[in-house]
């Protein structure tokens, strides 16, 4: 039997919560067929099947969190299974916790599941499990009579739950969870919703208003769930807003970039030449391709030219020393709405503008409707980042430990320069781009920093209409 491990999903990724089986015991598997969606502090990613096979057994259940590399699943592959009779062992039935009576004698009718979010969006959360659902007489049963599993149910809900929870007024006390260790889950919500819609269920009574009471003495504040309209409730002064997942990944990793010391380098890009080219080749792009052509990839050409002209800046910093790589993989910082991923386009040097558009375009597609797949995780060379896109003019980045750089590209805004001709210098109107090179000190210096960019600048500002995109 072949056995599935937690894979990384990333350098400072140590372990994932298994969200949702996208197969059963019993069920064949094609090799890189997506096989398990896994949670991290960042995104949600669908794993693909290291085998083919048949699935005998699901050693992880949903909803639970294991280290990297541990066993989450067992295949028995076609070699293995040649040659057994149809007296082969049946398939081991999922791993699936306990659930309260009246869910557990139901039968298996499907309700209908609460409405997706917005367009594009990946609303599952880590915790959707594969046990039937109950009719909703049941659920209304279960909701009154299921004590809760834990001392406070909401500690360990998803926050694709929370959000379910938000938007249709419920309280989690209302909820009899499936999960494991009495974990609410979304399809729990989903059945609540569903038998409060059709009568089997009262929603919560609204609490009778108060008459407004003294000021009591100030104690702990607040807390909102994230991402919410900030209000002061009950005339607070201050509230929590909790933080995410994400957030707290992003915080880790933040904290450990900057133990690495950065220095900066700036210099402004004259993007005539940059803004003609694309002008000249985005109309027939785009008839071809179906996309638009952005500013992006003509960047990452140039950065591909300065990294093989330097390539101590395409590495990675080790305790013993600078890493360097041969293959340049490059990091795109994507803005989400509760954080910001850095998915990677691989060997960015094998791809022409064209090819490098439309890898940017699916990857930031991908990133925005959680659906990255594996290979878009981890080991990234250097990272890009386009914060131009939102109108900023100079930023001080992060490097994306454990890269040793980092280089944005700013809005490209008309401005009046001097400029030097035959006749004496004159004031010009160009379309200037700043771009800020961040570098970690202990493996590359100013000097090297400024002939990088310097590098980069000289490509973008040479580019030309014989600058092939294909």
């Amino acid at each position: 039997m072949a056995k599935v491990t937690m894979p990384q999903l990333g350098e400072s990724v140590a372990e994932g919560t298994i969200g949702k089986w996208l197969k059963q015991p019993g069920d064949h598997v094609a090799k890189y067929e997506p096989l398990v969606e896994v949670v991290t502090d960042k995104v949600n990613a669908e794993v693909p099947s290291p085998f083919e096979g048949i699935l005998r057994e699901i050693l992880v259940e949903e909803g639970a969190t294991v280290p990297n590399n541990a066993e989450i699943a067992v295949i028995e592959t076609a070699d293995e299974g040649a040659g057994e009779g149809a007296s082969a062992v049946a398939p081991t039935a999922p791993v699936v916790t306990s659930e309260p009576p009246a869910v557990a004698a139901s039968s298996a009718a499907q309700t209908p599941a609460v409405a997706a979010g917005p367009a594009g969006s990946d609303e599952r959360g880590p915790s959707e499990m594969t046990a039937a659902p109950a009719p909703a007489s049941a659920v209304a049963t279960a909701a009154v009579a299921a004590p809760p599993a834990t001392a406070d149910p909401d500690a360990r809900m998803t926050p694709a739950v929370r959000r379910l929870l938000r938007e249709h007024d419920l309280s989690p006390a209302q909820i009899p969870g499936t999960g494991g260790g009495g974990r609410i889950t979304r399809d729990d919500v989903s059945r609540v919703v569903e038998a409060i819609r059709t009568g089997a269920m009262a929603p919560a009574p609204t609490p009778p208003a108060s008459p407004a009471a003294p000021a009591a003495p100030r104690g702990p504040a607040p807390t909102l769930p994230a991402g919410a309209p900030i209000e002061f409730p009950d005339g607070a002064d201050e509230v929590l807003l909790p933080m995410t997942q994400m957030r707290k990944g992003i915080a880790a990793q933040m904290t450990r970039a900057l133990l690495a010391p950065h220095a900066y380098v700036h210099m402004e890009i004259d993007a005539t030449a940059l803004v003609r080219a694309r002008e000249i080749a985005k109309r027939e792009y785009q008839a071809r391709e179906g996309i638009s052509l952005s500013y992006v990839p003509f960047v990452i050409k140039a950065a591909v030219d300065a990294l093989r002209r330097y390539p101590a800046f395409n590495a990675h910093w080790t305790d013993a020393g600078l890493l360097a790589k041969r293959h340049i993989h490059m990091g795109v910082a994507v803005a989400v709405d509760d954080g910001l991923i850095v998915p990677v386009v691989r060997d960015v040097d094998q791809l022409s503008i064209a090819g490098l558009n439309r890898a940017i375009a699916e990857v930031a597609g991908r990133t925005r409707a959680g659906k990255l797949r594996l290979e878009d995780y981890g080991g990234s060379t250097f990272t890009i980042d386009n914060t131009g896109w939102f109108g900023s003019n100079l930023t001080m980045p992060i490097i994306n430990v454990p890269e040793v750089a980092i280089l944005t590209m700013e809005a490209i805004t008309k401005r009046a320069v001097v400029r030097e001709t035959p006749e004496g210098d004159v004031i010009a109107i160009r379309p200037i781009m700043n771009m800020v090179l961040a570098i970690d000190h202990r493996a590359n210096d100013g000097a090297q920093a400024a002939a990088f960019l310097r590098s980069i600048k000289a490509w973008l500002e040479g580019i030309g209409p014989e600058t092939p995109v294909y």
